[in-house]
């Protein structure tokens, strides 16, 4: 059967997962009858409470005797680790922009990448059916962009399509009739180059992916590059430098069939396969054959420029809603996963009970979090750092991101003056065709972006869209401001009482409700001045037992300002922690006794 090995790639919400939906659709993967949720490929509870794709995922589709294996990778900057790494198990791409947005920070970082390891892409100008679509100016566009990346004669040259993945059809031309996707499934066969592979020499093949199952363990998946591989094979496993890892038995060798994984007796060349049996080896090592000694190139990743320390739960309230709280555990399950995300870096810190966790954004570290929050975990999290580094000279350098903003008119300002403030600088401006909306491009260093994200969503009312994606390291920029306001510190614990936030509620928002527990050191709400103010939250009315003469007043309580994590994450100064449990989200500060607290900051005396 003849082979095609393709991975979708686009920006964020250009429609990669819907299309890969249209293609198992039609080409009779599902049952005429058969009820199918929309983002199939999205299987991960996060993805599909986000609606990003977070992992590569493979599928496989049978298309009048030609086998398409298909890879959906995620659009988000924080997750391209995981778009690098795929990179290599397809022999073409097929990028997907929006009819209307044209190119993003996203499809540059992507398309780059395939361009750099030789693939010709196939252009597919998607959502060509909305109101406000421009394509023909976006494919002029698409061009310019190939051209700044260096792309050959022979890849400059690509086909274009367009289509709408939701409405399931493509067309070459935007006259034409709009029936399904048959010509996306021609140009894929007849474009995409089968796979490069060597039947005859020795099994060969690069692992790109890795997974645990409860059932069958670790599960590495790749390209076979060269020869077969049979259940029961004996292989052996090479790291980046050539040394052997392990030799291992093969237990099961699995192929993608539409959604679901089916058992093969043997692998060949070219195909899309994932194994297991295999105890040691990682992501980018090589299984190969007992008498091949030279290792599969793997492409280098970039590096990480964000970390956070990652600490045991020391509060008051610490072992009441996890069930691992200890260091030792934490960091089986960080390590666990730095072994399949390879964008991740973790390391020990001076202490026992804490562990350094260094990744591509705050996305990134979210989602770990969130993971990690639902399977029990309860943690300390730090701010978000940037990872600084020097040149040569000695020279101070630091992470600078291109950030891309679409935003009306009257607001632009407000946004021009914010980043300002945090040391960016405004590269274009761009006014847009679609009325009163302008594109405008700066260059930010990573750590004035830190929390940035809410405050541009408040000053937009909620109509700005805010892509950024890593550039450069850049010399160091100098201080930029944090947070203006201090903020309200429990003197007491107990549980919050509405009495008593309702008198405290002229000294700031509040970040608790009534009836949660407070502990000493715990961040209940916002100051509306700069300086931290010690309050409690726990007082009740006095009662007596005489009848007063006027009735009391109601207690009319504001809702409070609830934090989410990614939004706590970016509220938190270097003093301050987040308490993260599998049930609540709270505030702290670093050292909860308030004389010690004094001691480590001592007041600058007038």
């Amino acid at each position: 059967m003849n082979l095609r090995n393709i991975a979708i790639i686009a920006h964020v919400d250009h429609g990669k997962t819907t299309m890969v939906d249209g293609l198992l659709r039609q080409s009779g993967t599902f049952r005429d009858n058969q009820k199918v949720e929309t983002c199939v490929m999205d299987s991960n509870e996060l993805e599909r409470e986000r609606g990003i794709t977070i992992l590569s995922k493979c599928t496989s589709i049978e298309w009048k005797g030609t086998r398409i294996n298909i890879v959906d990778t995620p659009g988000h900057a924080d997750f391209g680790g995981e778009v690098e790494r795929i990179l290599s198990m397809v022999d073409g791409v097929v990028l997907l922009v929006d009819s209307s947005e044209g190119p993003m920070p996203q499809t540059k970082f992507v398309l780059g990448k395939a361009l750099k390891i030789g693939l010709r892409p196939i252009v597919v100008i998607n959502k060509a059916d909305k109101p406000d679509a421009r394509a023909d100016e976006v494919l002029d566009e698409i061009f310019d962009l190939f051209v700044s990346l260096n792309a050959t004669d022979e890849q400059l040259d690509f086909p274009v399509l367009y289509a709408s993945g939701r409405n399931g059809w493509a067309v070459k031309e935007l006259t034409d009739e709009k029936k399904d996707l048959t010509p996306l499934f021609e140009l894929i066969c007849s474009y995409v180059p089968e796979p490069a592979c060597e039947p005859d020499k020795p099994f060969s093949m690069l692992a790109t992916t890795l997974e645990s199952d409860k059932f069958i363990g670790r599960i590495l998946t790749g390209k076979v590059h060269s020869g077969k591989l049979k259940v029961n094979d004996t292989v052996k496993l090479l790291n980046g430098k050539g040394e052997e890892v392990e030799r291992t038995r093969i237990a099961k060798i699995l192929a993608y069939r539409g959604l679901t994984r089916v058992a093969l007796e043997e692998a060949n060349a070219g195909d899309i396969v994932a194994v297991s049996g295999i105890v040691k080896g990682t992501v980018a090592d090589t299984i190969c054959a007992l008498d091949v000694n030279e290792a599969i190139h793997a492409q280098p990743i970039d590096p990480p420029t964000l970390a956070m320390t990652f600490s045991v739960n020391d509060s008051p309230l610490a072992g009441r809603e996890g069930d691992k709280v200890t260091s030792r555990v934490i960091w089986d399950r960080l390590e666990k996963e730095a072994e399949g995300n390879i964008a991740l870096k973790i390391s020990r810190t001076d202490t026992s009970d804490s562990f350094e966790v260094a990744g591509r954004g705050e996305l990134q570290l979210g989602v770990l979090i969130e993971t990690m929050r639902r399977e029990g975990f309860e943690l300390s999290i730090s701010r978000p750092r940037v990872l600084m580094k020097r040149d040569e000279n000695g020279q101070l350098m630091e992470p600078v991101e291109e950030v891309v903003v679409d935003v009306d008119e009257e607001f632009s300002g407000a946004v021009v003056e914010k980043l300002g403030r945090r040391k960016a600088e405004l590269a274009e401006m761009i006014p847009s065709q679609l009325g009163n909306k302008v594109r405008l491009i700066f260059n930010a260093p990573s750590r004035g972006l830190i929390g940035y994200h809410s405050e541009f969503l408040t000053d937009t009312r909620g109509t700005g869209v805010m892509n950024r994606l890593f550039k450069c390291y850049e010399p160091y920029k100098g201080e930029i401001e944090g947070r203006r306001n201090g903020v309200l510190i429990s003197s007491e614990n107990g549980t919050a009482i509405a009495y008593s936030l309702w008198k405290l509620q002229d000294r700031g928002p509040m970040f608790i409700d009534a009836g949660v527990p407070v502990y000493v050191g715990m961040i209940i709400g916002e100051h509306t001045k700069p300086n931290d103010l010690e309050v409690n939250p726990t007082k009740a009315k006095q009662l007596t037992n005489i009848r007063a003469a006027g009735k009391d007043e109601a207690i009319d309580l504001i809702p409070p300002r609830k934090l989410t994590l990614e939004q706590g994450l970016a509220y938190i100064q270097e003093d301050e922690l987040l308490e993260v449990t599998p049930k609540s989200l709270r505030l702290r500060k670093r050292i909860l006794d308030p004389i010690q607290r004094k001691r480590a900051k001592p007041e600058v005396m007038e």
